[in-house]
């Protein structure tokens, strides 16, 4: 699988983990959130919470998902770095303008 870097900053969030498991993966492996669960080795709530996107994906998800799929945990934590980070981003937006960086204080000196 190919992966591209995001560019910054993004005008949609990106989108949850648990949507692409929800929409993508499950349906391409034929897996209900049951036996996908069972296969995991988390209970069919812990894994509905991450489908249901109530949730962030954890490390130890990620490394479940990942041998299930054949892929790396690194994929699925970027993705979820990459909602966290969007969804703070837009919640702390008015702070963040007021905030002037280091190299801009130094170079008006």
């Amino acid at each position: 699988m190919v992966e591209y870097p995001v560019k910054r900053p993004l005008r949609r969030p990106p989108t949850h983990p648990g949507a692409i498991l929800r929409q993508d993966v499950l349906p391409a492996l034929g897996l209900s959130v049951t036996e996908a669960a069972r296969r995991l080795g988390v209970s069919r709530q812990q894994l509905h919470r991450v489908l249901a996107e109530t949730h962030p994906l954890s490390t130890e998800m990620a490394l479940r998902i990942a041998r299930l799929e054949g892929n790396t945990p690194d994929l699925w934590l970027r993705m979820q770095q990459a909602y966290d980070l969007w969804q703070v981003e837009q919640r702390l937006k008015d702070e963040l303008a007021k905030i002037e960086p280091v190299a801009s204080a130094n170079s008006n000196a």
